[in-house]
């Protein structure tokens, strides 16, 4: 059965709304006297309507504000791009030259966070009885090795994204959902890849600047031919990385057809 988390045991979080702090000189007035300096990851670009105070894994404080969203248009650029999801490279596109690899974050500290995780399991105190130094140590370690990787991941995502954003007008996106993959002996891999957060982070920056996007259906994409549009009989496997086309006898990568087939669907390249 899952084991909820007591009020007493879980990390503290405060909620302020605009009668309760204000920011004068750099620094954080919260209700009740309290003055906190800020060290700030970008500046805000309006007055923030509320902001929450909570604590992290690794014992780290953070303030996050709400701001409203200002939207920025990009000047058109006259150019398209289809995005196709995958393991092997995160996102296979149109364009060589906005393809996203895949960076394998989590795969680089495996080795380390295996090592704390192992002495969180040695030190790991019985039940009733306080947590050791040790313990609360590797915890920290283990906390600030997830979260490093995780900043690591969107910021990869991030940027990629708004390449692909500020050098295009129109995107067609395989509306892809990855859960399926958690069943599969890929799991792992495409756990790391995290293909939801940048696909998330994709379809915000492009609203965000005004482009169109276009969510395609993934059903055949991979059958399907985008030189002449026949669909193949059978589901090729993952193994063949090359897509043939039986009726035009067209040879590309199979992730790139893919890609263009999504441009197809989207009525954004004539075919």
């Amino acid at each position: 059965m899952p084991k909820f988390k007591r009020k007493r045991e879980a990390r503290v979080t405060l909620n302020y709304t605009q009668r309760g702090f204000r920011l004068k000189e750099g620094r954080l007035h919260l209700a009740g006297g309290i003055v906190v300096r800020l060290v700030r990851s970008r500046q805000l670009p309006k007055r923030p309507s509320s902001v929450r105070v909570y604590q992290d894994a690794t014992g780290a404080w953070y303030a996050s504000f709400v701001v409203a969203r200002v939207s920025e248009a990009l000047p058109e650029t006259g150019r398209v791009i289809g995005v196709d999801w995958g393991v092997k490279d995160i996102a296979t596109t149109t364009s060589d030259a906005h393809d996203l690899p895949h960076p394998q974050h989590g795969r680089t500290t495996a080795q380390k966070l295996a090592r704390y995780q192992r002495m969180m399991s040695r030190r790991r105190p019985k039940r009733g009885q306080a947590a050791s130094k040790g313990y609360r140590e590797a915890r920290r370690q283990t906390a600030k090795l997830h979260r490093k990787v995780a900043a690591q991941r969107q910021d990869t995502g991030r940027k990629w994204a708004k390449r692909v954003v500020t050098d295009h007008d129109e995107i067609a996106v395989e509306d892809f959902r990855p859960k399926f993959l958690a069943k599969t002996t890929m799991a792992r891999k495409a756990a790391d890849a995290t293909i939801g957060a940048t696909k998330r982070t994709l379809l915000e920056m492009a609203r965000k600047r005004g482009r169109i996007v276009h969510l395609i259906n993934p059903a055949h994409t991979t059958m399907a031919c985008a030189q002449c549009g026949a669909r193949a009989k059978h589901a090729p496997p993952l193994s063949e990385r090359t897509y043939t086309c039986t009726a035009c006898g067209a040879v590309s990568p199979r992730d790139k057809n893919s890609a263009r087939v999504m441009l197809v669907r989207a009525g954004l390249q004539p075919g």
